[in-house]
């Protein structure tokens, strides 16, 4: 993060603060854009007014396949819990990463059938077959029990340190996590709401990665895993955030107030 940039991010995040404390709503409306742009990604036909529809009154989307509507209700779910366990302090753990999984998977998730044995994506179960994303294959299921591991020593290795910078760790564990995909399915909206758990844990504003931007995204992802530079991507994810937050900032602005 170069000069310039800290400074614009450490302005906009006071705003986003400043706005959040004297705004009830703002919270709602930051949730709920991340719910939509999550699942956006992922395939939601959903536009955001109807997540917003849905989430507010429970109004399922008219003319939308039914599953997204699911998608997006799960979603929002987990991302409420994931807010709550960081408020409380929680650590992250095998145990929560997998119950985030379920939450996230609950109404569209389903039983595998496997040569090795059966697993239930909506139980936040490890998968037991090969899984790929366009041109990236990712490691044998056999290899993911231990690379979770190793994704848990590698976060309380960190936050062991003294001078913890959290936006690094937040995307280095999501970049991690999406590496390994330990599961059948899920695992890019799993691997957003973790990189917001360390946000929230440390009490930073929560970001998304804009629907607009998911070609960007995958490809950034893509390279990174392929040549093992990650820093192109902590820079897409900086952008994100600060766009996040200018577009946060300016709706609340124009949003109407309750009286």
């Amino acid at each position: 993060m170069n000069e310039k940039q800290r400074t614009i991010l450490s302005e906009l995040v006071a705003q986003y603060n400043q706005l959040y404390k004297s705004e009830p709503d703002l919270k709602k409306y930051s949730e709920y854009a991340i719910t939509y742009h999550s699942t956006a990604i992922e395939g939601s036909s959903l536009t955001e007014n109807e997540v917003i529809e849905l989430l507010d009154i429970g109004k399922p989307a008219k003319n939308r396949e039914f599953l997204h509507n699911l998608m997006v209700f799960d979603h929002h779910n987990a991302l409420l819990y994931v807010v709550e366990a960081a408020k409380c302090k929680d650590k992250i753990t095998e145990k929560q990463i997998r119950h985030i999984s379920a939450m996230v998977m609950k109404n569209t998730g389903s039983q595998y059938n496997t040569a090795v044995g059966a697993f239930d994506c909506s139980k936040g179960e490890y998968r037991l077959v090969g899984v790929q994303a366009g041109k990236r294959t990712f490691p044998d299921y056999r290899k993911v029990p231990a690379l979770m591991k190793q994704l848990i020593e590698y976060i309380e290795n960190e936050q062991e340190k003294q001078d913890i910078d959290v936006l690094k760790l937040a995307f280095e564990v999501h970049f991690r996590f999406v590496s390994i995909h330990p599961f059948a399915d899920g695992n890019g909206r799993v691997a957003r709401l973790l990189m917001n758990y360390i946000l929230a844990y440390y009490e930073f504003s929560m970001l998304i990665v804009s629907k607009s931007d998911r070609l960007k995204y995958i490809d950034t992802l893509y390279q990174a895993q392929e040549n093992g530079n990650v820093t192109p991507f902590y820079n897409f994810m900086l952008r994100q955030y600060i766009k996040f937050l200018k577009s946060e900032i300016k709706q609340n602005i124009n949003r109407p107030k309750r009286t």
